[in-house]
């Protein structure tokens, strides 16, 4: 039977983050990208989610892909459990809710935002690509300057409000992979590292001169772990 995959955004992305990995793909699986635009918790994008899902027979294999706040979001829908999965990746996320630390940072981003939307996009991209050409860096633009503001605002508070799942986590037994970019300076290699210590049997894979935006920055390495997690 053929796999079925669902690839979940991170944020200020939608599916044009996971563009190239979806043509590399190919015909592998039926592969679908949840929408985490409108929703104001990780729970509301977890049930999404879900929800997108209904159709999918409970005996085709399900590969769930959680990239950066997407990760928070697969992390959340293995929470509300609803049927068993082939397989779970993780790329450049964290296993850990925010910090004290975090909070701060995140309102003085929210008020950076309100204030000019498009220079904090601009500082975004340096800050979260690694060495990656002039044309993925104005795809990447366009894609968090049409979604804007109010959604970038919803997902920051969603994000900081996420829930601390690292039990949960502790009790996946299908096969996992976990993948961040060795250059990734959001999310750094060390959360990652934590995350495969709460998964022992997941391999781990630090991706050289590569940043935070794995699926745009180092396609080829994401298609090869999702093969390898739908066969």
């Amino acid at each position: 039977m053929k796999p079925h995959l669902l690839l979940v955004p991170g944020m200020l992305n939608d599916q044009r983050i996971w563009s190239d990995v979806i043509a590399g793909l190919g015909e592998t699986a039926y592969v679908q990208v949840a929408n985490v635009l409108t929703q104001s918790s990780m729970a509301d994008m977890a049930r999404d989610a879900w929800s997108l899902l209904a159709s999918v027979p409970n005996d085709a294999p399900l590969v769930l892909a959680g990239f950066s706040m997407g990760g928070y979001v697969v992390m959340e829908m293995l929470s509300q459990s609803r049927r068993p999965l082939h397989g779970v990746a993780f790329l450049s996320t964290s296993p850990y809710p925010e910090s004290p630390e975090g909070m701060d940072t995140r309102q003085k981003t929210l008020r950076a935002m309100h204030k000019d939307f498009a220079k904090v996009v601009e500082g975004i991209l340096p800050w979260s690509t690694h060495q990656v050409s002039q044309a993925v860096q104005d795809d990447l633009r366009q894609m968090m300057l049409d979604l804007g503001g109010e959604v970038a605002t919803r997902q920051t508070q969603a994000i900081m409000g996420r829930t601390d799942h690292r039990a949960v986590l502790t009790q996946l037994t299908c096969p996992v992979h976990l993948l961040c970019g060795q250059q990734d300076r959001v999310t750094p290699p060390a959360l990652i590292q934590a995350l495969a210590a709460l998964i022992p049997h997941a391999p781990c894979e630090l991706v050289e001169d590569c940043g935070h935006l794995l699926p745009r920055e180092k396609p080829e390495v994401v298609i090869r772990h999702l093969r390898q997690l739908l066969v």
